[in-house]
This record gives structure tokens, sequence and C-alpha cells, in this order.
């Protein structure tokens, strides 16, 4: 993996633009053991974006984008919703499907890139919101599981439909009144971590998105996995404040509330024997490389 994908043509190099011109000299592609901590000293690879001031999914975003481990060999498979505002901003190849048949486009690109590419690892990520992943596309997810395609399904569950007025979707706390929803959710939030694990997804994490150290690891857990043994789901609490009736700078407060003992997204996770092993593996062999670049750049 390297920047030679990246790199501008010498004849295209006085018009590009200086962002992008930036992304090429500073930004961390090439490097697996690239981390949230480069957040502000490297070109990150979201420039902006169009979601709310204090947007959880912001943070999200961010946290995700800097822990992949090879962005120069990912694509992004999103849906209609909040997502799908940042996808045009980004510095990583992506496709946006239409609402609900994320993980059925994610399948066929997954299996197409396995074919032109068979010596070098495409990670396809899917990232949709609670109501593409569970309520509208809850059938092309799961069948993406059963018949165990490699890659990764990332769903931001702000427990609503958020961009379209409040309405309530299956991962909606029971009794939470929206706008939409004048007389509250009558059912439980479906257990959709629960449901992926049962369903053959080799590792699957529930969390919010207030600890950086905590995202990245599942991130790169997840993607690692999928390369190896096949589906692997994380959920990210990552709440809609103004649906919520929070001010723009009490998002980060309520995903700690949420996570905390008893809260309703202390951080949970699943996988099998087997993967558990492989885990302890991988996160050896990255310790490993860490040391001796530290040595290294002593000795230097």
């Amino acid at each position: 993996m390297s920047k030679e994908k990246i790199q501008i043509s010498e004849a295209l190099a006085d018009i590009m633009p200086p962002e992008y011109q930036e992304m090429v000299a500073t930004a961390t592609f090439g490097n697996e053991d690239r981390s949230w901590k480069d957040i502000g000293t490297s070109k990150e690879l979201i420039e902006q974006h169009s979601l709310c001031a204090g947007c959880p999914e912001s943070i999200a975003f961010r946290f995700i984008l800097a822990s992949i481990p090879a962005p120069e060999d990912s694509v992004f498979v999103g849906s209609t919703g909040c997502t799908s505002l940042v996808f045009p901003h980004v510095g990583v190849q992506n496709i946006h499907s239409l609402f609900g048949n994320q993980n059925a486009v994610a399948s066929g690109l997954q299996r197409a890139l396995k074919l032109r590419f068979p010596d070098i690892h495409k990670d396809v990520i899917v990232l949709a919101g609670d109501g593409a992943t569970v309520d509208i596309g809850l059938d092309m997810t799961m069948q993406s599981w059963f018949r165990q395609e490699k890659f990764t399904t990332i769903c931001f569950d702000n427990e609503l439909y958020a961009n379209t007025g409040g309405q309530e979707s299956g991962l909606m706390q029971k009794g939470f009144v929206a706008k939409m929803a004048p007389t509250g959710k009558k059912f439980e939030k479906v257990r959709l971590p629960e449901i992926a694990f049962e369903s053959g997804c080799h590792y699957v994490a529930c969390l919010t998105v207030s600890k950086p150290n905590r995202v990245e690891q599942v991130i790169r857990n997840a993607i690692y996995v999928a390369r190896e043994f096949g589906p692997t789901y994380v959920q990210l609490y990552t709440p809609c404040i103004l649906e919520i009736g929070k001010q723009s700078m009490e998002g980060l407060d309520e995903m700690k509330d949420a996570e905390a003992i008893g809260g309703r997204f202390v951080m949970k996770e699943f996988m099998t024997d087997e993967v558990r092993e492989f885990l302890k593996e991988k996160n050896a062999e990255q310790k490993a490389r860490k040391k001796a670049a530290k040595a290294a750049a002593v000795t230097a």
C-alpha cells in the first residue's frame, strides 16, 4: 500500500485544488497503523460536511476515516439519510445507493473487486443510518450476512428518521415521543447486534462514539475480520441532538450518559472463538510494529 494511487499528474499539478495537494502531501495513506491520533497533524480525509453543528455523526465520520487501515484500497457504500450529506466531502471512494439496498450494492461490489484485484485486500464498508439498515433495508442487510459476504456494515444509530421530520424507527427506544411519533414507540428497540451475530456476523460491536480509542479498535477489528472470515457489524450511537431536545454542545454528554453503567449503550462485543484468537494475534503484530518503529525513530 502506498500513495502512488493518489499522486497528481505533472500535467495537472498546477490546477489541482490546494486541499487535494495537501492530502497527497500529508494524509496518512499507505500507513497501516494510521490512527485517530493523527488528527491535527495530518490531512484528514473529510474536508467539511453539511451536518448540523455539533452532530455526533460528524465525530463518528472523523474517527472512522482516521481508523480504516487502507483508505486507498477502501470503498464506502452509503444510503439515503444524514450520512449521505457527508460522502461528497470525503477523500475515499464511495457509492451512494438507493434507500435500503446498500448491502446488496456492497455485495456485488465486493465480489467484483475480488475478481479484479485477487491479490489485494479491497475493503468495502457499508455506512448507513438505522432506517436504511434496520427498517427499509433489513432484508438486504440480513441476506448479505446469510450469504457470508466479506464486508463490514456500520449503522449510525440515532434511533429515528432524523432528516425527514423525526419518524420512529425500529431502533427507537420504547416509549420515546418524537415529532412524527406523538404517541410514543409501542415496542422495544430491535436488538440488532444480537440478531447480527445469530445471523452469521463473525464480529459485532455496539457502542457510542465518545471514546476515539474504542471506535478505532472496533472499526479496525471489524475490517480485519471481514477480510478473513466474513460479514461484520458495528452499531454506533450517534444521537440526533435536535430531535431529542439537546443543544449543539450536548451531544458528547448524551453519549457518555448512554454508555454509563446501566445505560442503553454500554459497549458490547460478540465474536467467535476463532475470531477472538485472530484478533489477539493481529493486535500483537500491531504492537510489535509500533515498538519497532519507535525504536527506529530513537536510533535515527
